[in-house]
């Protein structure tokens, strides 16, 4: 795809010789630097070189993968991104939205959560079948009251950033959605706190008498249905799919990120990281604002 072309160095410390070796490494692939933006941050730095180039975004990540180090990362935005018009962000929520996996809270309250989180981390490797490793977590809260979910959810954190992010894409006029392979119930109160354009998530059941049935409603959200609601919540917002973003950590995550304009891994696991088209090794999940344009 020709036009232009975003490259966004991010990281704690930006040197001068890594911002000269990526404006150098770009320019020896053909491209031709026309803007530069830094913009600071207490936090993190991050800067933007604005280029012309007739290549592809495979070609300018390939140029300037070799300057990346420690704590260094760098985003190609390719042309939809950066021109006018809504956007749609997507974001996996445990472990991205947030800093928690809430199916490892809730199994606390069971006793149970070390057993729960190996089966979790395997899942999210990629390791074993999501809708199944689910549903065997899942059992394992049948009876917790349904007060749990309640004193879980005053536990959420989220991830730093987050609320930024969230907020500056809302207040630009996108479209903001969460989709999760955890719960609703958790879910629905965090999304209207956050005020977001879409939210999608499993039912936990519940029993007559208010407790945990140990089962999912319905269809559970998996990574083909991930990719769906991605695609629904695109042409509902009116937002071409190579206008969009998702944003995941783990191998549920991996359709989304594949099906989105960019796909932008946040510390996540290894296939997750060589799959996507940007990876994130911070813990700012702001530093996504600086993939496309407002």
């Amino acid at each position: 795809m020709a036009g232009e072309f975003g490259v966004v160095s991010y990281g704690v410390e930006l040197t001068d010789d890594f911002l000269i070796a990526i404006q150098g490494s770009v320019q020896d692939a053909g491209a031709r630097i026309t803007e530069l933006e830094n913009a600071g941050d207490s936090r993190y730095q991050a800067s933007t070189l604005t280029v012309s180039f007739s290549g592809s975004a495979a070609d300018l990540r390939s140029a300037v993968q070799s300057h990346l180090g420690n704590g260094m990362g760098c985003a190609v935005v390719p042309p939809p991104l950066l021109s006018e018009g809504r956007k749609l962000l997507i974001m996996d929520v445990d472990s991205t939205l947030i800093r928690q996996e809430v199916i490892e809270l809730l199994a606390a309250h069971a006793g149970r959560e070390a057993e729960v989180a190996a089966v979790t981390e395997a899942a999210m490797r990629g390791e074993i079948d999501f809708t199944q490793s689910l549903r065997s977590r899942v059992a394992v809260l049948k009876g917790l009251p349904v007060g749990v979910l309640a004193e879980v959810g005053a536990t959420i954190e989220l991830s730093d950033g987050a609320e930024d992010l969230v907020c500056g894409y809302l207040a630009a006029g996108h479209a903001v959605a969460a989709v999760s392979g955890g719960f609703a119930q958790l879910l629905d109160p965090l999304a209207a706190q956050l005020k977001l354009t879409y939210a999608e998530a499993n039912l936990l059941g519940i029993s007559d008498d208010c407790h945990l049935t140990g089962e999912v409603v319905g269809p559970v959200v998996d990574r083909a249905a991930k990719a769906r609601y991605l695609r629904c919540w695109a042409a509902e917002a009116g937002v071409p799919m190579n206008r969009t973003i998702a944003v995941g950590d783990g191998a549920n995550d991996l359709d989304m990120l594949g099906a989105a304009g960019l796909g932008v891994a946040f510390n996540a696991k290894p296939a997750v990281r060589e799959a996507a088209d940007v990876s994130v090794e911070l813990p700012f999940l702001d530093v996504v604002k600086h993939f496309s344009r407002h």
